[in-house]
């Protein structure tokens, strides 16, 4: 080995003692930062990632590997020098071994050079350092095998030129092999087994950030394959003239072809090892988490999850296709038997395809496919579909990918989250087939139900009933419980009201009456308890034994894990428009919440909330009235959670122009009671996202539309440093966007008994403006198209309070009683217009309405407030879309982290957030663009001075050792 590293030295030395070494680090450097800079337009992508920095290199690799081994062995043999070394008393392998260590480590100095390209990135957004370490080590394994390569043509041929042009052609074949261009013409079947021999396919899958044993075989196949040539070509030199021991000669090209073919045959039979490998990347993106292992270990039934992929598919999605299978596979092995993967072409199965089409309506899908000299349409399938106890859901392309658009014609496509998509259907499949089953199988506690009712002749009619048919119903729970549901009913009013008092400490119930002409005050409330867990039973719609079963049921299921949660929503009416022009709408938010929750939408006009909700979520409220914010408020006191996104802002984007009024919530009172309030102003912040607009040009004679991002502090950019790291409830954002948003203020003094969460603040940067006039003047303020204000500093956007309430209708009589007609109005009322005495059939149907005011809320209610009214509608989703150029669901993440958070089900919460185009940077203008631009490029120069003067300070002390030795001999 000392041999080797002296050699390798020599060679090392060798190349700097020449301009090779430093024409190599130039090219090198010059072309990766204009490729980073410029051809894969690093700021256009907006992403925190070094994948630009790598994209090019298997094409680079091959021109410069090829320019600096030419001459390594050709140049040898030209100068007649081949023969001197062959006869020294070293052996060539160790020749081979020093040369190729001197290339490779002329490569790792040219890529240590780079190194201020991801430091860059690491200071304007959350770079994951995983993918960056993997995409290093793919170039030094990819350089690696190009050097061996280059060093076995090199040693073939006296002609540096051939020796360049047949490492060229050698490299750039192995590059081909794997590249879309060839792959897409053999669909991803075919595709599969040319990838498997590519250098740039593989190259890929190292840069992910997984670092796979069959990954790394292939290059130190490839690598010791063509060193073992190398070596047995110069064996062949050194024997030319040996006829004498023609056995040797045999015995060496033996050896030669076994150690290819076990290269060949190794590779092969690694194929089928998947669970190899390492993923390094930040949150293991590419690796089963705990929580999909949790949800496959609740399987009662086999599962089966089937791909629906075509052969011929758009050359953007064939890539994708192997990813999803080896994902497959891990859940295959994750199930334990209960999961069963299969992998089909509906093209090639015709009653496949007949099946997917007709019972699970999967059918192809038209992509269009262009290239320089023809266009072509392709029918293909891309579809998974995921069946479990009779149930099935399917995910389309459009589920499974996430398209970023980098401004300069190329669309990158990628997996959106793929675990994240299959174990949130999984666990919607299986939570749904659980909830038409036994709901006491599920319980992990005991529950038992306390009725508090009073004696049935102080009840009015109709309740004296439905006391015998709640009486029904627990009997008929507990027969099927197997002894998990026990229940009680007594009367508060008893025992000189002791028991009365209990559950007005404990729950806040006070007396009932039925309305305000008949004021006789009786109880009729209900809870289910099961340990410290308290959760009261709202009376149903439906004064009957089915309303009163589907209550308790809910009621059963918010104690079960493995149940479908319920979310109740309520958006404004779309009436007369709201907000924007043409009326925003919410189904972004919808779709998003249907895909693993159960959804009931609501006005909230009855003054209740449906009874199965287990969670209310209001968006954009304007001007609600008593009844509405009583619904609210009786939510939370009957230990709910309710998610508020308002504003006191309505805004207006109609015409050419951008404007604020002041708009009233109906919520200011009811928000003040509790602790919290939205301030009247908005908040603009220095760091924002840009606002997309669509601007005309001249070009050629033609008018062309394009979109330009301006600045627009009214569009606040909140990144980790901004977000609440303890809850789980921003998990995974990295990122969003709070647009028109009002800072929160929060009554200390009010909540000193609860925890109070900020979720999300502005930057330091940031101030409020309470006009309405939102339109920038770029004239008159600058770049920013604002006066900055004189309240810098950090404003909480959102906060999460989560604790005992007191309701706001406390001693107040429930607005949902009819109150009593004006006596002076009766006494104007005509006889002729006097109503009879005797009902109408419709009045004699009319159930009565009974109402109470639950006065306090127990522990585990939850208020979570957020100051922005527009961020969860399409038109904000779509903006912020155009600004970032990819499908932004930071405001879905945001309310799914939520509904997750204060439902008590964390599963999928650390899946999110692990799209790969989530990392965003911060906001750049053009001027701070440029000067990390230019820095870099001062920096490799800076790099390439410092390389320079290291060898001349070593030249100098080899000159002066030199000279004393010589002085020495001397003497």
């Amino acid at each position: 080995m000392h041999e080797v590293i002296r050699i390798a030295r020599k060679e090392l030395w060798s190349f700097f003692a020449s301009p090779v070494a430093y024409i190599f680090l130039g090219a090198f450097l010059a072309v990766s930062l204009f490729v980073f800079f410029w051809v894969e337009a690093f700021f256009a992508r907006n992403l925190a990632d070094a994948r630009s920095l790598f994209e090019w290199m298997p094409v680079l690799l091959i021109f410069l590997v090829a320019a600096l081994t030419m001459r390594l062995w050709s140049e040898e043999r030209r100068a007649g020098t081949l023969e001197t070394l062959l006869t020294l008393p070293v052996s060539p392998l160790r020749l081979v071994l020093g040369k190729f260590l001197a290339a490779l480590a002329l490569v790792a100095v040219a890529l240590v050079l780079t190194l201020p390209l991801p430091v860059t990135v690491s200071f304007l957004g959350p770079l994951d350092w995983g993918p960056v370490l993997g995409a290093y080590l793919a170039t030094l394994l990819l350089a690696a095998a190009y050097i061996a390569i280059g060093l076995f043509v090199s040693a073939r041929t006296d002609n540096p030129i051939v020796s360049l042009i047949g490492t060229t052609l050698l490299c750039g074949i192995f590059f081909l092999l794997g590249s879309h261009a060839l792959t897409g013409l053999l669909g991803h079947r075919g595709g599969e087994i040319l990838a498997l021999l590519g250098s740039g396919s593989r190259f890929a899958s190292i840069t992910r950030g997984v670092i796979d044993l069959r990954d790394l075989y292939f290059y130190l196949s490839i690598v010791g394959l063509f060193l073992a040539l190398n070596v047995y070509s110069l064996e062949r030199l050194r024997w030319a003239e040996d006829t004498e021991h023609p056995d040797r000669h045999r015995w060496w090209a033996l050896v030669t072809g076994l150690l290819a073919a076990n290269f060949l045959a190794g590779n092969l039979w690694l194929q089928q090892i998947g669970w190899a490998r390492a993923d390094i990347t930040q949150g293991h993106i590419y690796s089963i988490s705990e929580a999909t292992r949790n949800y496959l270990a609740q399987l009662r039934e086999p599962l089966l999850i089937r791909g629906y992929f075509s052969a011929q598919t758009h050359p953007l999605l064939a890539p994708l296709v192997p990813q999803i299978r080896d994902l497959l596979k891990e859940y295959e092995i994750a199930g334990g038997g209960k999961v069963r993967v299969e992998l089909i072409d509906p093209m090639e199965e015709p009653e496949l395809e007949r099946e997917a089409g007709e019972r699970y309506g999967i059918r192809p899908v038209a992509f269009q496919t262009a290239s320089k000299y023809q266009a072509a349409v392709v029918n293909s399938y891309f579809d998974l579909l995921i069946q479990y106890g009779g149930q099935y859901e399917k995910l389309g392309f459009r589920d499974l990918i996430e398209v970023k658009d980098p401004g300069e014609g190329d669309l990158e496509v990628r997996l959106r989250n793929p675990e994240y998509d299959l174990t949130r259907t999984i666990k919607k499949l299986l939570y749904g087939y659980q909830g038409g089953g036994d709901i006491f199988q599920s319980l992990t506690k005991p529950v038992a139900f306390h009725g508090y009712i009073s004696a049935k002749d102080k009840l009015p009619e109709p309740l004296p009933a439905l006391v015998e048919d709640l009486q029904a119903v627990l009997t008929e729970l507990a027969d099927g419980s197997q002894g998990k549901f026990s229940s009680d009913i007594q009367d508060p009013g008893a025992d000189d009201g002791a028991l009365g008092r209990e559950i007005e400490e404990r729950f806040g119930f006070q007396p009932l009456i039925l309305d305000l002409l008949n004021p006789t005050p009786f109880y009729f409330y209900m809870v289910l308890e099961s340990g410290d867990q308290a959760i009261p039973i709202p009376l149903p719609e439906e004064l009957d034994k089915a309303g009163l079963k589907r209550a308790i049921e809910a009621g059963l299921k918010r104690f079960a894990p493995g149940f479908l949660k319920t979310v109740a929503l309520y958006t404004p009416p779309q009436a007369g428009g709201y907000m924007m022009a043409a009326g925003p709408g919410y189904s972004v938010l919808q779709e998003g919440l249907t895909a693993n929750l159960t959804l009931k939408e609501t006005q909230l006009d009855k003054g209740t909330v449906p009874e199965d909700a287990d969670l209310l979520l209001v968006a954009g409220p304007e001007s609600l009235d008593e009844k509405q914010v009583f619904a609210i408020d009786q939510f939370l006191m009957q230990g709910g959670t309710v998610i508020l996104a308002a504003s006191p802002y309505h805004i207006d984007m109609g015409g050419n122009a951008i404007s604020a009024r002041s708009q009233p919530t109906g919520l200011e009172d009811w928000l003040a009671y509790q602790g919290v309030e939205l301030d009247p102003t908005l908040v603009l912040d220095r760091q924002s996202t840009p606002f997309p607009i669509p601007v005309q040009r001249q070009v050629g004679g033609f008018v062309v539309e394009e979109i330009q991002s301006i600045a627009y502090p009214y569009f606040p950019d909140i990144r980790d440093d901004g977000m609440d790291s303890d809850t789980g409830i921003t998990s995974g954002l990295g990122q969003i966007t709070l647009n028109w948003s009002s800072p929160v203020k929060i009554d200390a003094e009010k909540n000193k008994d609860r925890r109070v969460i900020e979720l999300l603040k502005s930057s330091a940067d940031s101030w409020t403006n309470a006009s309405d006039n939102i339109q920038p003047d770029f004239d008159a303020h600058g770049p920013l198209g604002f006066a900055e204000g004189d309240d810098l500093g950090s404003k909480v956007l959102a906060v999460a309070l989560e604790g005992r309430f007191s309701s706001y209708f406390a001693g107040k009589p429930s607005p949902l009683l009819e109150k009593p007609k004006d006596e002076d109005s009766k006494d104007e009322d005509s006889p002729e217009e006097a109503a009879p005495e005797s009902e109408t059939p419709e009045e004699e149907e009319t159930k009565p309405t009974i109402s109470g005011v639950v006065e306090t809320s127990p522990p585990s209610a939850r208020l979570i407030l957020i100051g922005s009214a527009s961020f969860l509608t399409d038109t904000a989703i779509s903006l912020a879309t155009e600004a970032t150029r990819t499908v932004y669901t930071k405001p879905l993440e945001l309310i799914e982290n939520a509904v997750d958070w204060s439902l008590e089900d964390r599963g999928l919460l650390s899946l999110r957030g692990r799209g790969q185009f989530s990392r965003l940077l911060r906001p750049l203008d053009r001027g701070e663009q440029m000067f990390w631009e230019y820095l870099n490029y001062a920096l490799a120069l800076a790099g390439l001075a410092l390389v320079y003067g290291l060898h001349r300070r070593s030249r100098q002390q080899r000159r002066r050792h030199y000279q004393a030795i010589m002085s020495a001999g001397r003497s």
